[in-house]
């Protein structure tokens, strides 16, 4: 049997990345592409006015804005990030997501080793 290192995600087929989550009323959506000690993949699409309140992780964690515009709130400073652009939260940092609109972002975490 073959193994698989992505999950929930169609191999050897084009797809359009931003398309992979959608919208929902009221809702953050999820979907986890990859989920391990060492790495996290996880897109997500935020609705109007809904965040993800302040938190620290061990990893580094890096936004990339597929779609809106996100406040990314980093130890108290707060930064607008909007479709095309990416952010690094460092590990051990307080952060937070605010979405200003609706928002979609890949979020990529390396944890230490």
């Amino acid at each position: 049997m073959e193994k698989k290192y992505l999950k929930n995600i169609d191999v050897a087929e084009v797809l359009t990345f931003v398309d992979m989550v959608t919208y929902q009323d009221n809702q953050i959506v999820s979907k986890t592409l990859a989920q391990s000690s060492a790495l996290s993949l996880t897109l997500f699409a935020f609705d109007k006015g809904e965040e993800i309140s302040s938190h620290a992780s061990d990893g580094d964690a890096m936004i990339i804005a597929l779609d809106g515009e996100g406040e990314i709130t980093i130890s108290g400073e707060k930064y607008i990030v909007k479709k095309g652009e990416t952010i690094v939260m460092p590990a051990n940092k307080p952060h937070a997501v605010h979405a200003n609109e609706q928002f979609k972002m890949f979020l990529i975490v390396v944890f230490p080793q």
